[in-house]
């Protein structure tokens, strides 16, 4: 038995990526902590803008210049990525780990068969003929629910559907059956109906391979219906992190509690959405204190001062629910992880 059975399959610690822009540098991902055990959905939910993306790409070591990894581990079955040699990378990638990227068809290459581009993955990897890597991805298009595979596999992406082109990604993605699948916003440019068939179906592959999954997205009906845990990022930071149903039960971080108010519920009439006040930071120049502070209006209730001076740590507020907020760390006591205020601890 591996070492590592008893441990998270991928560990992040303390992860920053910055980009050296004319403007600044912008913190796109500023410290970022969290796990994924084997065979689980984590799902990474925030505003545009927040870190999701980069922090992907991150543990695919794919950020081009003028980003760096600048700090933190990626440990990934017990080892380090971020010391594996580029050669090493390659390897890893497509074999112990893959991602679906945003809009399929503008990442699949134009002018090559589907087909094509899904045997290569085989190819390089498994060193199988061309015949035989031809064959397995017929099989793939197959097994993700593509009619008349064998026929579709000689088409260009631009000759096939949003939805089709998901499943295509989805393919050449569990190819080589990993151990990680990283799917960024892998619903968002497909309607309500081809959303649906290609949630069933990443949850279906999931329970054939035990495959784990980081679901990155925005949308949080997505996240109820696919998550087992999850982390809610906000200016670069993993503002709370819980398993699923705790999260939509009892949200306690006031960000995560707006986005939850935000969503319209099918039969309550309201006269306007909730809306979370003012806009996300500017990573250049971020503000001191809690990154949520400006917009919160926690933190006008309460009066709390140090919102604005001295950031919290991501902290249990209770079990297994962590949370980045002052009002659960009583720093008057020096116990951070006593409720600041009963009350809203409470609600």
């Amino acid at each position: 038995m591996s070492d590592y059975a008893n441990q998270p399959l991928l560990e992040i610690k303390s992860l920053k990526t910055y980009f050296y822009t004319e403007d600044g540098v912008v913190k796109a991902v500023d410290g970022v902590d969290f796990y994924v055990n084997p065979g689980e959905v984590l799902g990474l939910v925030g505003e545009s803008g927040c870190g999701k993306s980069v922090t992907s790409l991150s543990v695919m070591r794919l950020i081009d210049d003028p980003g760096r990894i600048v700090a933190g581990e990626i440990i990934f079955e017990g080892q380090n990525l971020l010391e594996l040699s580029e050669k090493e990378m390659v390897q890893m990638r497509g074999d112990r780990l893959s991602m679906i990227f945003q809009q399929p068809q503008t990442s699949l290459n134009p002018v090559f068969k589907i087909g094509d581009q899904i045997a290569e993955v085989l190819h390089v990897h498994e060193n199988l003929s061309k015949d035989e890597a031809w064959e397995r991805a017929v099989e793939l298009l197959r097994l993700v629910g593509i009619a008349d595979s064998a026929s579709k596999a000689h088409s260009y992406p631009h000759e096939v559907s949003g939805g089709q082109a998901q499943r295509v990604m989805i393919a050449m993605a569990l190819a080589l059956q990993p151990q990680l699948l990283l799917a960024d916003e892998p619903t968002t440019a497909l309607d309500v109906t081809i959303q649906a068939q290609i949630l069933d179906l990443m949850s279906d592959l999931k329970n054939k391979l035990n495959t784990a999954v980081i679901l990155i997205t925005h949308d949080l009906g997505v996240i109820a219906e696919m998550a087992d845990r999850v982390a809610v990022m906000y200016a670069g930071r993993i503002v709370e992190e819980t398993d699923a149903r705790k999260l939509f039960a009892n949200p306690k971080h006031p960000y995560t509690q707006g986005l939850l108010a935000s969503i319209p519920i099918l039969g309550q009439l309201k006269d306007e959405l909730d809306v979370i006040p003012g806009s996300v930071p500017n990573l250049v120049d971020l503000p001191p204190g809690c990154r949520f502070a400006p917009r919160c209006r926690s933190r006008e209730e309460y009066k709390l001062e140090i919102c604005t001076e001295i950031e919290p740590d991501l902290l249990p507020a209770s079990t297994g629910h962590e949370v980045r907020c002052w009002l659960y760390q009583n720093y008057q006591s020096n116990d951070f992880r006593a409720p600041l205020h009963a009350e809203a601890v409470s609600n």
